[in-house]
């Protein structure tokens, strides 16, 4: 090589043809440098390339080229000294133009020589390359990013395998996700991830097998890491080919999904819960709308019955037909009772109670109900908390569930009953949403018997179902406790495997009131009298009855056959001693705005309820209304003889309806301007009414919005639901005191109400369902404070 650079000097002939041929190349920078590095001559191409024309740039030293930092490391020095040294020097760098501006250069330098071997300058050949580094350094960045991106990835791990299996390389989601190592991984098979029933049979080479068949493999399913815990996971594995096709190994990515995989869990339980709720709800609305009619059809019939009976009782014949049909009209009752109690409709007299006591005073009952095979024991807790339950239904529910438990022991067994105090809170297992957190009383009945199975139990609270053979049972008596319970604002599991026998827990709210005292069962003593009643019945056959029952009793009987009716009647000014009306009516006017028309226009009259299904019209949050007194169908004669002569003969078992009203009217100042704000258009109605009837002017709204228009000036009390369809009622008294400072509230819900020192102002609360005396103290109160202020 060195022989060939050093050549002659050229003759004159060969250097004009070079001079022409570099003067045409415009691709490259040609020219001449001599031996000190000083710029001896400028082709087209170097002028295109590096900006300078060749007067700029003839006759200055070559390093003009270069950035300021390799001129002050020597670089173009260096590169003359390895030309001398080598005979060439080739490289790349970056280069400057005349601008300023730079560009990748691809340099080639060799020197020149004298025929004696001295040297005389170098050549130097310059070619812009800025494109293909650019070219190449977007790959190296490409591959930087790449290679940062799977390791920086940490939710998904992403390796590869070789096509046998083995773990090639392995990413920071796959050391957190698995566990291990890179070091530790690397090398050996992936089967190791599987659990070792999925490796047994053969999961992990299938997988391999069908990514190299199909091109790709998904699915889902339990892996291991290297703690030996397991995680739901979500796998692909992607076969990678070369050029000509050729298997070379799998990309493998895997996500830990378990937290979606319980969630969906959670999501179909949380559906079938609604599912069977809805289901619940839906036949509880069917059994309700049927016991009313059924109840009619009853009532008809008992009553026929028992004024057969007081004409032909005295035949023995008749009397033994009689009683067997009357028995059987209890029997139908007891199923329209359990049916409503099932759909939450029946209405409740709900009293303090420590179950403690009632447990003992029903002792006897159920040993006598149980008979002598079945051992019962009663255990309780100290300092058991009083509850708020009807114990009449509860006396029922349980004698219900020990029935059922004796005849889960048709060879004897034990039975415990349980009381304590519990608390439900997020702790408590799979606490449903309808079940608020707070203090039960917890009431445990557990058997020794047969058990259920998981699909028994799964229908176990439907009405009508039941494992007894035909005849043997009606297959309410479960459901009818769920209804009963459920309605009382409390909650209640069943836990059973077959063979070990069945407990069934009833929560029921802590109240914090004292007990009540609970009035003695008595005889009733059939009696009539002489008073003037007026009957309001739509169904003709009833109230043929029910007249001809009065009439039997004494009473001078006035009957109606709907509200509009009846009014007729009492404005005629006849006297009327008591209004006794079916609560479900038809026409336009409902019974209890009858009623309350009634006691306006005759002061002391008694009202008296009759209905086989209330559909909330008296009866609110499962409870009767305060002041009002229902006889529900079917009754016998001597119940509603007992009721009507309890009422007239005693003036303080009777409060007229809307007496409270009436009496409160008289002393509160009127005009006072309440505004009452309720989405639930009955609620908001009743108690609009209800402050009408006290004198006040109401107005009234269903949402956030609507009220803050009704609020002025001439707003004093604020009357508020806490849960508005548009909002908070908290955030509506915020911003309405905003409007009018002097504004009183008052939260009427069915929640808790917050404590002041969380809202910032003063305000009053009662919860639903509430008495109309309830109401006037908060409201008498706030008008008291108004006037204060």
């Amino acid at each position: 090589m060195e022989d060939r650079m050093l050549q002659s000097l050229p003759d004159e002939r060969a250097v004009a043809w070079e001079k022409a041929l570099v003067a045409r190349v415009s691709e490259y920078g040609i020219f001449r440098l001599t031996a000190e590095g000083i710029v001896a001559s400028w082709n087209p191409g170097a002028a295109r390339i590096k900006g300078y024309r060749a007067e700029e740039i003839v006759g200055k030293h070559f390093s003009v080229f270069y950035p300021a930092g390799d001129r002050q490391a020597g670089v173009p020095e260096a590169m003359l000294q390895t030309a001398r040294e080598k005979g060439h020097c080739e490289t790349e760098g970056w280069r400057v133009r005349k601008n300023g501006s730079r560009f990748w250069a691809s340099v080639l330098i060799t020197p020149l020589v004298a025929p004696d071997g001295s040297l005389i300058g170098f050549a130097k050949i310059v070619r812009d390359v800025t494109d293909k580094r650019r070219a190449h350094e977007a790959v190296l960045e490409s591959e930087r990013k790449f290679r940062l991106l799977v390791q920086g990835v940490t939710d998904y791990s992403l390796f590869m395998l070789s096509p046998d299996g083995i773990v090639t390389n392995w990413n920071l989601g796959a050391a957190r996700i698995k566990g291990y190592e890179a070091d530790e991984i690397i090398g050996t098979h992936f089967r190791r991830f599987y659990t070792p029933e999925d490796a047994v049979q053969g999961l992990p080479e299938r997988g391999l097998e069908t990514a190299a068949r199909e091109g790709r493999f998904e699915t889902e399913g339990w892996r291991v890491r290297k703690d030996g815990s397991r995680f739901w996971a979500n796998v692909i594995i992607d076969a990678i080919r070369d050029e000509t096709g050729n298997l070379v190994g799998f990309a493998k990515i895997t996500r830990d999904v378990t937290e979606r995989k319980v969630a969906q869990e959670q999501l179909e339980n949380a559906r079938a819960a609604l599912l069977q709720a809805q289901k619940m709800e839906a036949i509880g609305k069917l059994t309700g709308g049927v016991a009313h009619d059924f109840n009619n059809v009853l009532q008809v019939l008992r009553g026929n019955l028992e004024l057969l009976e007081r004409r032909h009782g005295r035949d023995a014949w008749s009397r033994e037909r009689l009683e067997r049909a009357i028995d059987a009209v209890e029997q139908g009752a007891n199923l329209a009772s359990q049916l409503l109690a099932f759909g939450r409709r029946q209405a409740l007299q709900p009293a303090v109670v420590n179950l403690a006591v009632m447990l003992r005073n029903m002792d006897d009952l159920l040993r006598r109900a149980l008979g002598e095979m079945i051992q019962v024991e009663t255990v309780v807790s100290g300092g058991l908390w009083n509850t708020l339950v009807d114990p009449n239904h509860l006396e029922n529910v349980v004698l219900n569930l020990a029935i059922n438990s004796r005849d889960a022991m048709p060879k004897g067994g034990h039975l415990t009953l349980e009381l304590s105090n519990a608390t439900l809170d997020s702790h408590y297992h799979a606490l449903p949403d309808d079940v608020p957190e707070g203090q039960y009383v917890l009431l445990a009945i557990t058997d020794t018997g047969t058990g259920m199975t998981p699909e028994v139990m799964e229908r176990a609270f439907e009405p009508y179902f039941s494992t007894k053979p035909e005849g043997e049972g009606t297959g309410l008596g479960l459901s009818m406790a769920y209804g009963f319970v459920k309605q009382s604002g409390g909650h209640m599991r069943m836990y059973s495997e077959a063979g070990h026998g069945t407990t069934v827990k009833i929560y029921l709210p802590r109240s914090m009131e004292q007990v009540a005292e609970l009035e003695r069962p008595h005889t009733p003593q059939v009696t009539g009298g002489s008073e003037t009643i007026l009957v309001v019945e739509d169904d003709k056959r009833v109230q043929s009855m029910v007249v001809e029952m009065l009439t039997d009793l004494g009473y001078a009987v006035l009957k109606a056959d709907d509200a509009q009716s009846a009014m007729v009647i009492i404005k005629s000014g006849v006297k009327i001693d008591l209004l006794f009306s079916d609560v479900v009516m038809p026409g336009p006017v409902r019974s209890t705005e009858m009623a309350k028309m009634a006691v306006r226009a005759l002061p002391g009259l008694r009202v008296l309820f009759t209905s086989g299904y209330t559909q909330n019209a008296i009866v609110h949050g499962g409870r009767l209304d305060p002041g009002v007194h229902l006889l529900s169908k079917p009754y016998s004669r001597e119940q509603l003889a007992t009721k009507i002569r309890r009422m007239l003969g005693h003036p303080d078992l009777s409060v007229p309806l809307h007496q409270v009203a009436d009496s409160a009217a008289k002393s509160v100042v009127p005009l006072i301007s309440v505004l009452v704000v309720d989405d639930d258009a009955a609620s908001r109605e009743a108690v609009s009414e209800l402050l009408a009837e006290m004198g006040y002017a109401v107005r009234q709204a269903d949402s956030r919005e609507a009220a803050l228009r009704e609020v002025t000036e001439e707003v004093r009390i604020l009357v508020t639901d806490i849960a508005l369809p548009d909002g908070s009622g908290v955030e509506l008294a915020r911003a309405a005191l905003q409007q009018v400072p002097a504004l009183k509230i008052i939260f009427a819900s069915g929640d808790e109400a917050p404590l002041a020192r969380e809202v910032g102002f003063a305000f009053s609360s009662v919860r639903k369902p509430f008495s109309a005396g309830q109401l006037r103290s908060l409201i008498e109160a706030a008008g008291r404070e108004e006037r204060t202020d």
